[in-house]
């Protein structure tokens, strides 16, 4: 079967202009206005299977809703070819495609005719289009005087009731309210079911596990993952990860140096899988190659997503190393974990007292499984006792 949408070798450039002339005067007199090229898009190939929903993710100007546009035709590609099979609604900028002088009612049908709906046909669909949107007292009003989320609504409203073989998603749908958030995810399900195909920009990192097939992760323009959620949403934490800390280019200054850690089972082994509410003990080998005074070693437990879990330090424990010279031992001894299924990554570090200073760090080096037995669905394990008694 054909994919959905075919984007081969795509990349888009936008002319950035530096201290541009604000009259014709200032124009002759500074002669040519000095530009640059930015490459929001750079050869960007990847297929959108037919019937698949397909998750955008990325940090802020990677170049996710640039890709959007492309898909949708609003942007034309510098270089490169995007094909789609099918009818596209797009819903991506907060209003886009509505103006601000016509009711959301001439809104409606000037939308549904944009996308390829007849008067006809827009006419059968209309009262359907009015109670999703819940506006049926603001439908003859300008929607220049909507709010944001009454503009959302009716915007994924209008896209979702025109019958789109393709539906693209901007962020916009995080403008809405809980409640319409939930008839959005409702009607993205359904249209999944339906074999429909679904493009969707978002930050909410969990949504795209939850109800996406694949997902692709943008880096300055460029595919950096594309492949399960799961896997691509966990690269996309630890690039963050890395960036927000201090040792996102090195290991550390190496004054003390991790030589090794183990992960130990309740019953003493160092491999195997943990069940829920077992101990697990990290035992962490260190040896100095300059005395430091007062070092912290510390640990961070992150799931398979590379979401925080837990973490902790010898001073929270209060540990005093104090001069560290020669070689030392370290173990901290995890009580009655309360994770479930899934697999987890501990990250070791060893730093100063105001963590400015790290002398080693090893990132996500080891992991462990949680495995659960039959087919619970716990979110959490918890210790519980039971009894009954005659009354």
């Amino acid at each position: 079967m054909p994919a959905a949408i075919e984007i081969a070798g795509v990349s888009k450039v936008f002319r950035l202009y530096r201290e541009k002339p604000s009259s014709l005067k200032a124009r002759l007199l500074s002669g040519r206005t000095r530009a640059e090229d930015f490459w929001a898009l750079k050869n960007v190939t990847f297929e959108v299977p037919q019937g698949k929903s397909v998750a955008l993710i990325g940090h802020n100007g990677s170049g996710k809703t640039t890709l959007l546009k492309c898909i949708a035709g609003i942007l034309r590609p510098t270089e490169g070819s995007i094909r789609q099979r099918g009818r596209i609604a797009a819903l991506l900028e907060l209003g886009a495609g509505f103006h601000p002088e016509l009711t959301g009612r001439e809104n409606v049908y000037l939308n549904a005719a944009f996308l390829g709906l007849g008067r006809k046909d827009t006419d059968k669909v209309f009262d359907d289009i009015v109670n999703f949107a819940e506006l049926g007292d603001f439908m003859d009003t300008q929607v220049k005087f909507y709010s944001s989320g009454m503009l959302v609504r009716l915007g994924f409203a209008v896209a979702v009731h025109v019958d789109p073989d393709i539906l693209l998603i901007d962020e916009v749908l995080a403008v809405g309210d809980e409640a319409f958030q939930a008839r959005c995810l409702d009607r993205i399900a359904q249209f999944q079911r339906d074999g429909r195909t679904i493009v969707l920009v978002t930050h909410a990192l969990d949504t795209v596990r939850q109800i996406c097939d694949q997902a692709v992760m943008l880096d300055h323009g460029q595919v950096y993952k594309v492949g399960h959620p799961d896997e691509v949403v966990r690269a996309l934490r630890l690039k963050i990860l890395h960036k927000d800390l201090d040792y996102a280019t090195e290991e550390g200054s190496k004054e003390i140096e991790i030589m090794g850690a183990e992960l130990i089972r309740a019953s003493g082994a160092t491999d195997g899988p943990v069940h829920p509410g077992e101990s697990l003990t990290i035992q962490v080998d260190l040896r100095a190659n300059t005395p430091i005074d007062d070092p912290v070693v510390s640990f961070a437990l992150h799931d398979g997503t590379n979401r925080y879990v837990f973490g902790g330090d010898t001073v929270s424990e209060q540990i005093q190393l104090g001069r560290f010279d020669g070689k030392k031992r370290v173990t901290f001894h995890l009580r009655a974990m309360p994770l479930v299924q899934g697999r987890y990554w501990v990250t070791l570090g060893v730093h100063g007292r105001d963590a400015r200073r790290v002398y080693h760090v090893q990132d996500q080096r080891y992991s462990f499984e949680v495995q659960q037995s039959g087919e619970r669905r716990d979110q959490v394990f918890i210790t519980m006792d039971a009894a009954v008694e005659d009354l």
